[in-house]
């Protein structure tokens, strides 16, 4: 096939040998199936901002950390070079989050780099080669559905304990190959400590994929392994080996109102005595 303008520059560096075919076009990029080499890898190339259908990306890139001081006002302004550097930072981040992810067992594509807003990657096939399936193309049995269930929400939880929530998480962003889910599309991926919408993203993506799992296995439907996550790495107590239970029960005691207004107060006349107390002791000097 004709070679898209994007790829070209890696063909002409060696780094791609034959575009293949166009393998889907979504809201933030196209992608592309080829070859490098012996290997068939794909290729995502990044839409333009103004291209992408992608919405509230604002709300994503909160809490992202820019080195460069210049980089960061310009970004802040708003001007052409400020928008190319938030443009680079935006797909600096799914490659930065892949690498990451790959290196504490998450089931995620192998990246090969990205180049010029083309991100190179592995290929998730199934069978004798042909490309995985979306989980939301996928139908399965209740076991199927318990198990491969249970694998995203550990991946959803090595991720959380790396700092990471994908933020975009369904099963339209993982694929099924011989085995099991492979999370994809991380572009957005937020900083959980960072970003203020983290703790709902975060909810949002376990309720996305639990949902669609429950369809297969309806008891899934009655666990909350979003909150209890959440709760424990807000306490600092999640790890890559905890064991998730799907249960969580609200804490619903009301703060006693009374009593902390009394607290207030007393602290309040306290601080009033020691002044009183300094100025009694600076007049008798």
């Amino acid at each position: 096939m004709k070679i898209p303008k994007r790829i070209l520059p890696l063909v002409e560096n060696g780094l791609v040998d034959e575009v293949i075919r166009a393998l889907m076009s979504g809201k933030e990029a196209d992608v592309f199936v080829v070859r490098c080499g012996s290997e068939i890898r794909c290729a995502k190339i990044y839409k333009a901002p103004e291209k992408r259908a992608f919405k509230q990306a604002v709300t994503y890139q909160e809490g992202r950390k820019v080195r460069n001081s210049r980089r960061t006002r310009a970004m802040g302004k708003g001007s052409k070079f400020g928008r190319e550097q938030q443009e680079e930072v935006w797909q600096s981040a799914e490659v930065t989050a892949l690498y990451k992810l790959a290196d504490i067992g998450v089931r995620v594509p192998k990246p090969y780099g990205c180049f010029d807003g083309v991100l190179l990657m592995e290929l998730i096939t199934y069978g004798d080669g042909d490309v995985a399936p979306r989980l939301n193309d996928v139908s399965m049995t209740q076991e199927q559905a318990l198990t491969d269930h249970e694998t995203l929400m550990h991946d959803v939880m090595r991720m959380l304990c790396a700092g990471l929530v994908h933020g975009d998480l369904s099963p339209f962003n993982v694929l099924v190959d011989d085995h099991g889910p492979v999370i994809i599309d991380l572009p957005q991926a937020v900083d959980a400590a960072a970003n203020n919408n983290a703790q709902s993203m975060h909810q949002r993506d376990v309720e996305n994929i639990t949902n669609y799992y429950a369809q297969y296995a309806p008891q899934l439907s009655h666990t909350r392994y979003g909150p209890e996550m959440w709760a424990l790495f807000e306490a600092g107590e999640l790890q890559p080996d905890t064991q998730l239970t799907g249960y969580f029960e609200e804490d619903t005691a009301s703060a006693d109102v009374d009593t902390v207004l009394e607290e207030i107060k007393q602290a309040f006349l306290e601080e009033q005595s020691r002044l009183e107390r300094i100025k009694d002791a600076e007049s008798a000097g």
